[in-house]
């Protein structure tokens, strides 16, 4: 029968070892804060930074000069007058720079008189910055194009955040930053204390005390569920005392930092039994782990991906664990998180069962 007081004492045990590895310390616990630090750095200002935007302007007429005081009177773009005797992609070459604008000869006069122009925007398409200039000069050609026609703006734009007015970036990376902190730190220990320790008949000399395989893995689990709260804890205050985060905590995140640990530690354990070798299990685990870091939303949005990684995300459960979070610390929105709840609910159990199924004291 399981007992609660062996489970205890191999807690003990395990924490008192792993509070000395300071290895261990530093990625559970100053590892998540360093990347709360790098992140609120990147993403945590206020958002006003311009981009520099190199213009050629070969007209001399008074619409272009107004156009070119247009793209210089947004907050996304400063302008960077370029002389005509110079060759526009050329320049951009010589100064590391993609992002240009050629006004052509006589745009002015095209402009008043209708006759059709065309402004050339150059760009790098695998750059956001770039995506940025092309929207703004494709937003001040469509109102001097409105203006030109005759025409009256009817639908005019107020933007704002999710919930609140004065949410920033910041606040939506904090989920998946959790979300990592939660993967990371139980997989990669239990992946490698899994086999090491079958490696090294570590579990042939357990099999000879009253510890059960089940009380073994509970005591892990309940450790790294300890250190999850603790993570957890840090990485929101450095979020919303160093970067002015906007989150909402409550109790739908227990769940989360519970079942999040109980999988991993489980889905870690079963990785390393059923490899061959240690050096075995390390490959299988980065397999399983770096997809679910990347694929899963930690960094990136999900619904910023192509369909088909979306669709791997969605198989993913770290998705289910960041998805769970972001809809408790950011929508608030309880009915979403319960399915995410219920996800990870199932495949906890499925895991954790093939854990203790494959988890041998002895090998055959």
């Amino acid at each position: 029968m399981l007992s609660l007081r062996r489970v205890k004492e191999d807690y003990v045990i395990y924490a008192r070892g792993f509070i000395r590895s300071r290895v261990g310390l530093f990625f559970s616990l100053i590892f998540p804060i360093i990347l709360i630090l790098l992140f609120g750095a990147i993403f945590g200002g206020s958002g006003n930074s311009r981009l520099t935007v190199y213009v050629q302007n070969k007209d001399t007429g008074p619409v272009s000069t107004s156009f070119i005081k247009a793209l210089n009177s947004t907050n996304a773009t400063t302008i960077v007058i370029v002389d005509n005797s110079q060759d526009l992609s050329k320049y951009l070459t010589t100064h590391s720079a993609s992002d240009g604008i050629i006004i052509p000869m006589n745009f002015s006069s095209d402009y008043q008189l209708k006759i059709p122009v065309n402004v050339t925007i150059y760009g790098n398409p695998t750059s956001s910055s770039s995506a940025v200039v092309s929207g703004v000069t494709e937003a001040i050609i469509n109102a001097y194009n409105l203006n030109r026609a005759g025409g009256t703006p009817v639908i005019g734009v107020s933007q704002l955040t999710v919930a609140s007015q004065s949410y920033k970036e910041i606040d939506f990376l904090v989920p998946g930053l959790i979300g990592f902190s939660i993967l990371m730190s139980p997989m990669f220990a239990l992946v490698n204390i899994s086999s090491t320790y079958k490696r090294d008949k570590v579990f042939k000399q357990l099999s000879l005390t009253p510890l059960t395989k089940t009380e073994w893995l509970l005591s892990k689990i309940l450790w790294y569920i300890g250190l999850t709260l603790a993570s957890f804890v840090l990485m929101v205050l450095a979020g919303v005392y160093i970067f002015g985060a906007h989150i909402t905590i409550s109790l739908g995140l227990v769940a989360f930092l519970l079942l999040g640990p109980f999988l991993f530690v489980s889905l870690g354990m079963l990785v390393g039994t059923i490899s061959n070798s240690v050096e075995s299990a390390a490959v299988v685990g980065n397999l399983i782990t770096f997809p679910m870091m990347f694929l899963s939303g930690t960094f990136f949005p999900v619904a910023a991906m192509p369909e088909y990684l979306q669709r791997i995300a969605h198989v993913l459960p770290l998705f289910y664990v960041i998805d769970g979070l972001t809809n408790v610390m950011i929508y608030s929105n309880a009915a979403q998180a319960l399915i995410d709840v219920g996800v990870l609910v199932v495949v906890s159990v499925i895991v954790f069962s093939l854990a203790v199924r494959f988890f041998k004291w002895r090998e055959d």
